[in-house]
């Protein structure tokens, strides 16, 4: 009877320490909410302007409507623009935006989300013809990552099928350039494509990562405030000089 008492008692308390326990949880996230929010854990990568002078921007449907006249008196130079997903999704805003970017000056460029449960002739079928017409001066873009991605896929069939992309758009002619961040840089890139041009999301300094990932364009941020565009805008740059730019425009 006594041990019976005993477990009764004990069952409040550990009822409290439960709610004790979710309630810190609760606030543990709102906490990390609110910090991401104001953009207090994660900051935009510091560089010398000078040293890289040749800043831009991507985005894609989500952007909404883009004043692009207003985005190139900013400065900004060139844009990726988001074309196409997985096996069969093209962006709504794609091709308006490519016309309406070039008028006012900028570069243009195509990514292409990678969805790793997808065949990879598929994908770039898809890319090929969500481009298809549309004059475009940069490399196509192939973005892969484990964010928002299918995280149950096995690992030699998702760089068999990225493998298979590229090298599908690579036969049709095509310029490939590799997006990417940290983790894939290491899992994807380097072990699969280190012969491509490099995309590397990263908010260090590139001054450093240019010396051990030799990335040719770098996303420093997600949380930029570009006038003509409403929200957050992801904020890029060429690991370069203006004479370098104008040298990797015209490589074939």
């Amino acid at each position: 009877m006594a041990g019976k008492r005993d477990r009764r008692q004990s069952k409040p308390d550990y009822i409290r320490w439960m709610l004790v326990a979710g309630a810190a949880i609760m606030i543990a996230a709102l906490v990390v909410l609110v910090l991401e929010r104001h953009h207090l854990l994660h900051r935009p990568a510091s560089f010398d302007p000078d040293h890289y002078p040749v800043r831009g921007i991507d985005v894609s449907n989500h952007n909404g409507e883009v004043q692009w006249d207003l985005v190139a008196e900013q400065g900004y130079r060139f844009v990726y623009l988001k074309a196409s997903e997985g096996a069969t999704h093209i962006d709504a805003r794609f091709r308006q935006n490519a016309q309406k970017a070039a008028a006012a000056g900028l570069k243009v460029g195509a990514y292409h989300f990678f969805r790793k449960n997808r065949d990879g002739e598929a994908q770039a079928s898809n890319m090929l013809a969500a481009t298809h017409g549309v004059a475009l001066d940069l490399p196509l873009v192939v973005d892969v990552e484990d964010w928002e991605n299918d995280h149950w896929q096995d690992e030699a069939e998702v760089r068999a099928r990225l493998r298979t992309m590229v090298s599908n758009l690579i036969r049709q002619g095509r310029r490939v350039m590799i997006y990417t961040n940290g983790d894939g840089y290491s899992k994807f890139y380097q072990p699969n494509f280190p012969q491509l041009d490099l995309w590397l999301c990263s908010f260090n300094s590139p001054d450093s990562l240019r010396l051990t990932h030799g990335h040719t364009l770098q996303q420093y941020s997600h949380w930029g405030e570009v006038e003509g565009i409403e929200g957050d805008v992801d904020l890029d740059l060429f690991v370069g000089s203006e004479k370098e730019w104008k040298k990797w425009l015209d490589k074939r």
